[in-house]
């Protein structure tokens, strides 16, 4: 039954510096993977970058890489662009960063199910008023029908695999984000991703809040391979959205100069948790 499904928005959190038609891909592949499940129901999907504060090498300002994203989702019906996280002084944990969908999500379902304001003739207010009172008394007693929808985080293996990097993660919040939310994954034929969750005690306990999804018709784009074809002056055509390409080349936006910003600063995630290790 439809009405049975529990109602999904997949969250993807990175640097997208730029954009690919390979990460507007994870999208439908998740969508796919988990509606034929028959549990789930994608309702949307979020595209969030991450703020100029995570200090990446070669990350562009967060100004540039939101617009790219926003000219990349214009024609999807269901996938769009949140900046909260890219509007933040400082770089923000992805466990914080899915609390605040959650949370946002909770207040929406809220004010949906506030009493809408009477419209009518003068006349009609008190029948109005009696009518919705008897019906919020019917309501409050039938059982709750819609939940809240879920947020999960929606990533590649290499996000999976970047958990065991020492410092890039606190424990806690892995243990959060699989065990709280949940992980949707793509990987690929043959990738390790379950081998790494076998050999991780918090991910293993939390297997069955991590959905693997096969990626059969394989794409090797990635962010750091277009802006590589652009400091070399070739072309990305069919790489990324036309629009994208366009916003790249009228911007002059990827150089060798821009892949040299934050050389030699440390990346905020290992700045940030090294020094609370250490205290």
């Amino acid at each position: 039954m439809e009405n049975s499904k529990m109602e999904v928005v997949l969250l993807a959190c990175g640097s997208f510096n730029p954009i690919t038609n390979m990460h507007l891909r994870l999208f439908e592949l998740a969508k796919d993977y988990m509606n034929g499940t028959g549990k789930y129901k994608v309702i949307k999907g979020i595209i969030s970058p991450v703020g100029d504060a995570y200090k990446k090498k070669g990350l562009i300002s967060a100004h540039h890489r939101v617009i790219m994203a926003e000219l990349a989702t214009k024609s999807s019906e269901w996938v769009e662009v949140d900046t909260w996280e890219s509007l933040q002084k400082e770089w923000v944990e992805t466990a914080k960063v899915l609390r605040h969908h959650q949370e946002k999500l909770e207040a929406g379902s809220c004010d949906h199910q506030q009493d809408s304001p009477v419209r009518g003739r003068p006349g009609q207010k008190r029948k109005w008023a009696e009518q919705r009172q008897d019906f919020s008394q019917k309501k409050s007693l039938e059982p709750k029908t819609k939940d809240v929808p879920k947020v999960k985080l929606l990533c590649g293996a290499d996000l999976l695999e970047s958990f065991g990097v020492p410092n890039l993660w606190k424990s806690e919040d892995i243990t959060q984000i699989v065990g709280d939310y949940g992980l949707v994954c793509i990987t690929r034929a043959g990738n390790d991703a379950q081998k790494f969750i076998y050999e991780s005690d918090a991910l293993w306990q939390h297997r069955n809040n991590i959905h693997l999804v096969n990626e059969w018709i394989t794409n090797d784009i990635s962010s750091t391979k277009i802006r590589r074809a652009l400091r070399r002056g070739q072309s990305i055509r069919y790489l990324v959205p036309d629009l994208v390409q366009e916003y790249i080349e009228k911007h002059d936006l990827y150089s060798c100069e821009s892949e040299e910003r934050n050389v030699g600063v440390i990346l905020a995630p290992l700045q940030r948790n090294t020094a609370e290790a250490n205290s």
